[in-house]
């Protein structure tokens, strides 16, 4: 099931490849969803807005390990390009045995920030103690999350996009299965939801690590691969470590956007959580043509075909545009009836709505710069310029900061909510103009 992205049409590549990954990324976002519906509807709207207080420390503590693997994955699709399988199982080996070593760290510092992290972000006092105990409980399963997003990254590299779909669907149900378990048989509360999201994370996991074993002989490394190989761990580190800090630069923006939104109280955080959840799940389509030019990067660049990976990109950003016009439609139309998943009967859903709506037709009038970043973000990673990239985050992280501190001195939640589509076009413009600059095909051919 590899696919060689070296040839052949990139649009009818790029669109086979990137349904998998959509599909994928889609059943992620319903499981995340289905968390906060479930603790929405059998245990309060409090509880649904401590959740949802905490994803954006969630995005920054898990967006550092997953950019991590995703650098060290980038090494992969190169050899993978070259042909060279030796590279690719040290790539491998690599790969794991960093992912070992930073994700124990990753856990450690976040447990010891968590705390000061809440308070620093104006956490009310009522939702303090359920959020701190759900992000708690996602920063113990950091490593689990870390490694299934490795091996399906491995997997994406050599151009398998459909193998990591069938284990995350297996996930998906049985997060959902867990979560109505623990919630609501077991009354576990919001300890529940995050014990059921990173156990069914930790089985997609060690699913993924089997199939590899058994199945992918390129990925399997032999005994005596099972070393750090300098010279390849090195490369890997040298996009790795700035893909994570890319990741944590843009996510420290959402925190302090967080914080600008949470001065409004639970009402305004419960009705921008559920609307963020909808937007997230709607924009999946964009962030897995991202993940799709990566690989397809990877491999041409690899190949030394820059030509390709330019009809690559174009081919890329038609998808962007279709696909964020057609969504951002059936938002608006079906928002309504969207938010009503997550809350309960005895919840005032006239109360709820209008920050809701302001959340998401905000962000659904920028889905085609978000899907910029996607992509010139991602392609650029994928030929190894993730140093360049990661400037890509310093701009989005200070247009959000603008935005939230000018929010908070006027006291305005629409300009609090614009932070993020102001980063979107923001970051998008500049990710162009870098993309065009380091992959100018005269430069290469000098």
């Amino acid at each position: 099931m590899e696919m060689n992205m070296t040839k052949g049409n990139p649009f009818h590549l790029i669109l086979h490849f990137t349904i998998p990954l959509f599909l994928g990324n889609a059943f992620q976002q319903l499981y995340n969803m289905a968390d906060s519906v479930i603790v929405g509807k059998f245990v309060s709207a409090n509880a649904l807005a401590a959740v949802g207080s905490t994803g954006t420390i969630m995005f920054l503590v898990l967006g550092i390990a997953i950019g991590l693997t995703t650098g060290f994955s980038v090494m992969t699709s190169q050899y993978f390009g070259a042909d060279d399988q030796q590279g690719v199982r040290y790539s491998v080996t690599g790969g794991i045995l960093m992912s070992v070593a930073f994700g124990m760290l990753i856990t450690i510092l976040a447990l010891l920030a968590m705390p000061m992290l809440l308070r620093l972000m104006n956490t009310p006092d009522e939702i303090y103690s359920e959020a701190l105990t759900y992000i708690n409980i996602i920063c113990i399963g950091t490593t689990a999350i870390l490694f299934y997003n490795l091996f399906a990254a491995f997997l994406r590299a050599i151009g398998n996009s459909r193998v990591p779909l069938f284990f995350l669907i297996f996930s998906a149900v049985l997060n959902v299965f867990l979560d109505l378990l623990l919630i609501i048989g077991f009354h576990l509360g919001v300890a529940g939801a995050a014990i059921a999201t990173v156990s069914a994370q930790g089985f997609s996991a060690i699913l993924c690590a089997g199939y590899i074993y058994m199945k992918v002989d390129v990925l399997r490394p032999r005994r005596s691969d099972w070393k750090l190989y300098l010279p390849c761990c090195a490369k890997q580190l040298a996009i790795g470590i700035p893909m994570a800090l890319e990741t944590g630069i843009t996510a420290s923006g959402t925190v302090i956007m967080q914080a600008a939104l949470n001065i409004y109280g639970t009402v305004s955080i419960a009705g921008s959580t559920a609307a963020y959840k909808v937007v997230n799940l709607l924009s999946q389509g964009l962030y897995s043509v991202g993940q799709t030019m990566a690989s397809y990067s990877g491999q041409n660049f690899g190949a030394g075909d820059i030509g390709r990976i330019h009809q690559g990109t174009r081919a890329a950003m038609k998808l962007c545009v279709i696909y964020s016009l057609v969504t951002a439609a059936l938002g608006v139309i079906f928002l309504p009836y969207l938010i009503q998943l997550f809350f309960s009967g005895d919840v005032s859903l006239a109360e709820i709505m209008p920050w809701a709506k302001i959340a998401h037709n905000e962000c659904a009038a920028l889905y085609i710069a978000l899907g910029a970043i996607f992509v010139y973000r991602n392609t650029l990673q994928g030929c190894g310029y993730s140093v360049q990239a990661m400037t890509m985050g310093i701009i989005e992280l200070s247009a959000r900061v603008v935005m939230a501190v000018i929010s908070i001195r006027v006291h305005s939640y629409p300009l609090a909510i614009g932070a993020d589509p102001a980063a979107w076009l923001t970051a998008g413009v500049f990710g162009w103009i870098l993309y065009r600059w380091l992959l100018s095909e005269r430069r290469f051919a000098i």
